[in-house]
């Protein structure tokens, strides 16, 4: 990802809105950002305004409206707000707030949460970090932080966003089946510190006694593990089709034919029979907690 040069600052706050910068090659995100660019420069033309004073009038530089009006960035919900007030559009502009916040996510991780929203059962076995549907905020935060090339604060927010956007599958009703394999060394390193530790290994307590939950970690003194190949990810739906991939299988793309998923569902069965059972889970991540 990458973040356009922020436009020149405007306003009575001194600072312009980096906004979200649209992905040219996603096509539906496109293709919905590019009507409402339109829409709000017509706007602003039937009020008689110029680019410069429109943006002076709701607090942002005239290079953010351009960018805004030719489809290249994507308003954030106040500049809609903002522009709904100062064109008198009586809400024709704000009504697009929703679908703004939606398309800032990537293309990939829109399509993941879409699926989520229909899965009845969810299998994951995570060995690199925790599972990104377990992650406290501050611990994303953590982890995004190191990674490289270095995310900007308005990347780390968006990719944070959209993670935290798809945890509300732990709450959805009717309340899916959720299946999560943590290794144990994921339980054990101190993203961000301690205090995140600690709070991130609560966290996982915390969910992990819901009803439709089951955490299971992976001991590391396993001597057999059919986990070696990578990240296995399963979703079920009530139809009883499904979609997997794995890091270790089909070159890791998605996969819904049912000889595939067969593949897939093995290795998880196995991983899982490996694994420590979530009661004994529990109580080791427990026992982690106080030792931290």
């Amino acid at each position: 990802m990458s973040v356009d040069e922020v436009g020149t600052a405007s306003g009575t706050d001194g600072a312009d809105d980096p906004g979200w910068e649209v992905d040219p090659d996603d096509e539906p995100g496109t293709a919905l950002v590019a009507p409402v660019g339109r829409q709000i420069k017509a706007w602003r033309e039937s009020a008689g305004m110029r680019a410069g004073e429109f943006g002076a009038t709701i607090g942002y530089g005239e290079d953010l409206v351009f960018k805004v009006e030719s489809g290249r960035r994507i308003p954030r919900p106040e500049f809609l707000d903002k522009a709904d007030e100062a064109l008198g559009a009586a809400g024709k502009l704000a009504m697009f707030k929703k679908e703004m916040a939606e398309v800032r996510y990537p293309k990939k991780v829109r399509d993941l949460a879409k699926l989520e929203a229909k899965a009845v059962e969810v299998e994951a076995y995570h060995h690199h970090n925790i599972n990104g549907l377990l992650q406290t905020e501050e611990h994303m935060r953590a982890l995004f932080a190191s990674w490289l090339p270095a995310y900007t604060q308005d990347e780390t927010d968006r990719v944070v966003g959209a993670r935290l956007a798809r945890r509300s599958i732990l709450d959805r009703t009717p309340l899916p089946s959720l299946s999560f394999v943590q290794e144990e060394v994921t339980l054990r390193r101190p993203v961000g510190g301690t205090m995140v530790l600690r709070r991130q290994l609560e966290h996982l307590l915390e969910v992990g006694r819901l009803s439709n939950v089951a955490i299971q970690v992976m001991p590391t003194c396993r001597e057999e593990h059919p986990g070696t190949g990578g990240l296995i990810e399963v979703l079920r739906f009530a139809d009883g089709s499904a979609v997997g991939r794995s890091e270790g299988a089909f070159s890791g793309r998605p996969v819904s034919d049912p000889k595939q998923l067969r593949i897939l569902g093995l290795r998880y069965g196995m991983i899982r029979a490996q694994a420590l059972t979530p009661r004994e889970s529990l109580a080791f991540i427990e026992q982690l907690l106080g030792e931290t």
